[in-house]
């Protein structure tokens, strides 16, 4: 089973995804995505990774390279989320580069294949506008092509707005 939850910032669609989560059987696995700059990035990871683990999340750190996890056994796995993971494989020296897109998809299939039930956030794209340059506009491209075709491949598509799932695709569970 494959969900994807999109939302615009602060719309809600991490904690509604969070929420499905909860629903499933242990074990439940967050993939974190976050890059660890600096103090303030590491005190961030910590306050979340507490409040993962009291819900009974297993977190697995994974700013780059999908492909390399390897879950220990079957479960609910949290992706959070896709616009960090296409910047990082976008930016970072040692990512993907050009291939972000095509790389996040087949790390995508492969996380599938070792769960139960993948729920992927990910940042709604282009509501702002389509025209953009550069490196703003490399970003937006290959995150609407990882959107667009886990949109494509997903039971559900739901959309959080204001903290309301509205679902183009399956049914809220």
């Amino acid at each position: 089973m494959l969900t994807l939850v999109l939302g615009g910032a602060a719309s809600g669609k991490s904690g509604y995804a969070e929420s499905l989560v909860l629903k499933t059987a242990l074990p439940r696995y967050y993939i974190a995505t976050m890059q660890v700059w600096d103090a303030e990035c590491a005190a961030r990871v910590e306050k979340h990774r507490k409040m993962r683990a009291a819900k009974q999340f297993e977190t697995v750190e994974c700013p780059l390279h999908l492909e390399n996890i390897r879950l220990p056994a079957r479960g609910t796995v949290l992706l959070e989320d896709l616009g960090n993971l296409t910047a990082n494989e976008l930016y970072d020296p040692a990512g993907t580069g050009e291939n972000a897109a095509s790389a996040i998809l087949e790390g995508l299939d492969q996380l599938a294949g070792q769960c139960a039930h993948l729920i992927v956030v990910s940042n709604e794209v282009f509501s702002g506008g389509a025209d953009y340059a550069g490196d703003t506009g490399r970003y937006l491209k290959a995150l609407a092509q990882v959107n667009n075709a886990l949109a494509a491949r997903a039971d559900h598509v739901v959309r959080v707005v204001c903290g309301i799932p509205v679902y183009y695709k399956g049914v809220e569970k």
